[in-house]
């Protein structure tokens, strides 16, 4: 390693660790609130044998999702106490869109914290593609028993709990994840079921836990800016991962072993996951 290089590194992982203590706070403005309002939302199953394809467009606040609409696609309620935070309600056969207006949100200045605005949703059973856009907010978020085929979340500077604590009931397809200066755990990745899974993250603090059932071979690409990202796979579940990074640190630890230049691999049975990380600077742990 050059002299140069060794004064880099150093400087590098500083500036790493800083990144661990990122503490993602909300944008807080101030603007005119009015009475409380709660919003009920119903939207009925799709048409027998059709695949729903639902978007959720939501601003800042508080998103919570989980299963169990009985005899619905999507229910709950949305609580407000600012107009513009009105979420409007779309379907067009089994396409849906509930989602609060985006040139009415540019328009709003000053959100302080006397704002309200929280979704509370439940998913149900029919086979969907699911996209969530979201900015600033907090997520917590169950997904496990659903029958997502495809999933596709994009936020800005978020607080997010992602989980599948129950199988995914069909094969997905496609995993998405997008986010910015943000917090995000996601956890039962195995238990989703997906054939490919990308992560692209900037600077923040996210874990990615790969816990649950895997039924077959899977590809996880992971891109990171700035950041502290720790990979979780459970013992016994078969791994490689490769790492492209010029000033990132692993720390490996458990069951990993190096298997040459920035490759590690878990020994398991079964199904293989397959992860490429590109991490710009940071720190990349493996752990169990």
């Amino acid at each position: 390693m050059s002299h140069t290089r060794m004064l880099i590194v150093p400087l590098v992982l500083a500036l790493a660790t800083l990144a661990c203590s990122i503490t993602v706070d909300l944008p807080t403005f101030n603007v005119e609130t009015g009475p409380t309002v709660t919003d009920d939302i119903d939207v009925p199953l799709p048409p027998a044998g059709a695949v729903a394809d639902v978007e959720l467009v939501f601003g800042a606040g508080r998103l919570d999702i989980s299963p169990g609409a009985q005899g619905a696609l999507v229910a709950g309620t949305a609580t407000y106490n600012v107009e513009e935070l009105k979420p409007e309600v779309q379907v067009e056969g089994s396409q849906v869109r509930i989602a609060q207006d985006e040139n009415r949100l540019r328009g709003l200045r000053n959100i302080g914290a006397d704002v309200q605005n929280r979704w509370e949703l439940q998913i149900g059973d029919a086979p969907l593609d699911l996209r969530i856009m979201a900015g600033a907010y907090q997520g917590r978020i169950e997904l496990g028993g659903l029958s997502l085929q495809n999933l596709h979340v994009s936020d800005g500077a978020a607080d997010v709990r992602l989980s599948f604590s129950q199988p995914n009931q069909v094969e997905m397809e496609t995993m998405r994840y997008e986010t910015g200066a943000s917090t995000v755990t996601l956890t039962g990745l195995a238990n989703a079921n997906f054939a490919d899974m990308i992560f692209r993250g900037g600077a923040g603090d996210y874990r990615l836990e790969f816990s649950g059932n895997l039924e077959r071979d899977a590809t996880v690409s992971i891109q990171a800016g700035l950041s502290n990202l720790v990979i979780v796979v459970p013992e016994g579940t078969a791994a490689r991962l490769s790492v492209d990074g010029g000033f990132s640190n692993v720390d490996p630890s458990g069951s990993w072993r190096a298997s040459g230049q920035d490759a590690y691999t878990l020994s398991g049975d079964g199904p293989e996951l397959n992860i490429n990380v590109d991490i710009g600077a940071g720190n990349l742990e493996l752990r169990n």
